[in-house]
Parts: structure tokens; C-alpha cells; sequence
């Protein structure tokens, strides 16, 4: 089994940037929801600089050969109902994919997890499987959106392994990403999800681990327009420097 890496480095890997929701919003204490008005800007930063979003499917297999360039890989968290109804369209209007990271046993449900924010539907298997059929990449968020650094073994097995199953048979297509929720990830855990067969794991920028289970990512939200993307885009080159 491959082990994970902290320090070996032998390149940037390309930007991947890391969404949630995407809906119009009065308040959002968590800062996980985006405007429509202000993603389609953002999708516009990104196509007037000659860069195009993709699935992290599309994204690795471009760096495995060398042609990356130009990519930038797009990511959403948790599944939200938005990302049928809304981000759906707007990234096809773009001619971009996109990689959503949907919780398995809570399909057609809402963000039980945060207690304090505004309720959000999640898509529901339907949904999954028509974005699935339009292009985008489905990936595992685990079962129930739950940090998984001090789970037993079995909750891990059943978050890792159990979440896939469901998708693959929901999709039936290979589920071969898993995004760690919370960020919440140790080397335990990286070897659960590379014992469980998934070909790459999305963490979060500033992770103490690195590698093809540990992929860097940088958050996105509301506030971020051009001058902001601009500098999240130099610090990605200058800090997120991950094994291959």
C-alpha cells in the first residue's frame, strides 16, 4: 500500500478550488454558500484568463500526461440540491465539469451538521444520477458528513467503503474520489481510502499531509472576486506543493 507523504514534493499540482452551495442567501455564519450572480463572475474570472474547470476525473488524467495547463480543477462539498437546479447549468453554459462530493445516506435530505446555518437541501439520488449523466464526476463525501480522524473502524469502514458502494450503484458508474469532511484527515484514514480503492482523496489547503490521497484545495466563497482569486491563484503556486 502506498503510504502517505509529508514532504516529498516534485511540483505544483494544478489549482483545485473548493465550493459548497451555490443559491441565493441573506446569512450564512458557516460561509459555505456562494450567489449565482457571483459564481457565473467567478466562472467568467477564470474562462478571461484562458483557464478551464474541470472534474478532478478530467483534471488527473490531464496531469498524468503533461496537459494540465490551463486546467483548474472545480469541487463541491456535501451534495446541496443547488448544484442540480443551479451550478448545473451555469457550468455547462461555460463548457466546464465539475467534481461534487455527494453523502451517501443523506440524499433527499438537508445539512443536519450545521446547526446554526440556513437549511439546504441535498440532492436527492435522482439528481445525483442526472448529474452523473451530464458529465459531472460524483465522488464520496462518506455517509453522514462526519469528521473521520477518531472514528472506530468500523464507522470508518462504513463512511469509506459503504458510501462508494451506494454511489457506484446509484451512478453505476466507478466512484474513484473520496473528499474528507471537515478536512479531518490522518494517516489512518488516507490508508482506509486507499485500502477501499479510491484513486485519489481531496483534502484542504494548509494539511499537514500530502499526496495523491491528501490533494490540496482552496476555499471559494462570496467575497472572492477578481483581485482575491488572483492572489488564492500565487499562493496555490507558491505553498501547494504535493507529490505525484
Amino acid at each position: 500500500m502506498t503510504q502517505p507523504t509529508r514532504t516529498r514534493s516534485t511540483g505544483t499540482f494544478p489549482l483545485v478550488l473548493m465550493y459548497h452551495s451555490v443559491s441565493p442567501y441573506t446569512q450564512d455564519p458557516y460561509r459555505v454558500t456562494v450567489s449565482p450572480r457571483r459564481f457565473e463572475q467567478q466562472l467568467r474570472w477564470l474562462r478571461r484568463r484562458g483557464l478551464r474547470g474541470t472534474s478532478m476525473r478530467e483534471l488527473l488524467a490531464a496531469e498524468r500526461t503533461g496537459r494540465s495547463r490551463g486546467l483548474v480543477g472545480l469541487t463541491f462539498d456535501d451534495g446541496y440540491a443547488d448544484f442540480a437546479r443551479t451550478v448545473l447549468p451555469t457550468l455547462h453554459r461555460y463548457g466546464f465539469t465539475a467534481t461534487v462530493f455527494v453523502l451517501a445516506d443523506r440524499l433527499g435530505g438537508h445539512n443536519a451538521w450545521d446547526p446554526e446555518g440556513p437549511r439546504k437541501a441535498l440532492m436527492t439520488e435522482q439528481e445525483v444520477r442526472r448529474a452523473a449523466d451530464s458529465g459531472m464526476e460524483i465522488g464520496s463525501h462518506g455517509m453522514l458528513h462526519r469528521p473521520l480522524g477518531s472514528v472506530t473502524e468500523a464507522a470508518l469502514l462504513d463512511e469509506v467503503q459503504h458510501s462508494r458502494t451506494v454511489l457506484e450503484r446509484i451512478t453505476d458508474r466507478p466512484v474513484p474520489g473520496f473528499c474528507y469532511p471537515y478536512g479531518d484527515v490522518n494517516e489512518r484514514v488516507i490508508e482506509a481510502v486507499q485500502a477501499a480503492g479510491y484513486d485519489y482523496g481531496c483534502g484542504i489547503w494548509r494539511s499537514a499531509l500530502s499526496g495523491r490521497h491528501a490533494l490540496p484545495r482552496t476555499y471559494v466563497g462570496e467575497r472572492d472576486r477578481g483581485l482575491r482569486l488572483h492572489a488564492k491563484r500565487v499562493r496555490h503556486e507558491l505553498t501547494c506543493r504535493t507529490a505525484r
